[in-house]
């Protein structure tokens, strides 16, 4: 299971990356980066096998 944080809005990637997570058989979750820490979390304490890429809000190079 991925648990995917888009920041402060929930914010799909494109269709190609959801569809090769797919074709890997990796369940994923996209979310605000406040409720993926959460379900994280959560997730997390319950023992399951779980993942999480954060992508942060106003982040500049």
């Amino acid at each position: 299971m991925l648990v995917i944080g888009t920041g402060r809005r929930t914010i799909f990637p494109d269709v190609e990356v959801l569809d090769y997570l797919s074709s890997l058989h990796i369940g994923y979750e996209c979310m605000d980066s406040r409720s993926a820490a959460r379900t994280f979390n959560l997730l997390v304490g319950e023992g399951r096998i779980v993942s999480v890429a954060m992508f942060l809000a106003n982040v500049r190079d």
